[in-house]
């Protein structure tokens, strides 16, 4: 087991449940810890819970959908940094248009990704910066002009 991974934790939101169940078993055997949410109201409650890591979310999922997790996490102080990776049956062109605004790490549609794929989207997700709306950072001062 990497120890990068060990204290990681993901929940997926995904409602089809042989689905869920395989990117659970898929990233447990690399070592992270894994939550599913089969709907809204469970994805919110395990990733407010849990505060992951990272959060795989599906767009259409019963109750609440994945867009309005993903706004619900953003207004939130618990929710407002965690990463999203977007996984959906969805093209992107017809997902809500706000998402990316929003902060996500990605969009991924389901039926161009392989198993082998999941591994690595995680991993690059993981590692990258976070893209979730955060509060703008002051500009660095200017340089002091060289002396002549």
């Amino acid at each position: 087991m990497d120890t990068a991974t060990t204290s990681r934790k993901i929940v997926i939101v995904e409602d089809n449940a042989s689905l869920a169940e395989i990117y659970k078993t898929r990233l447990e055997i690399l070592g992270y810890t894994c939550y599913i949410g089969y709907n809204g109201i469970t994805a919110l409650y395990f990733i407010q819970k849990e505060l992951p890591d990272l959060v795989l979310m599906d767009l259409m999922i019963p109750d609440i959908s994945g867009a309005e997790v993903l706004e619900t996490m953003r207004r939130s102080n618990w929710g407002k940094n965690i990463k999203v990776l977007v996984i959906s049956n969805l093209n992107e062109t017809d997902a809500p248009p706000n998402l990316r605004q929003l902060g996500i790490e990605g969009y991924i549609v389901k039926a161009n990704m392989t198993n082998d794929d999941l591994d690595q989207y995680v991993s690059k997700a993981l590692s990258a910066p976070s893209s979730a709306a955060a509060p703008a950072t002051p500009p660095s001062e200017p340089a002091a002009p060289a002396a002549a």
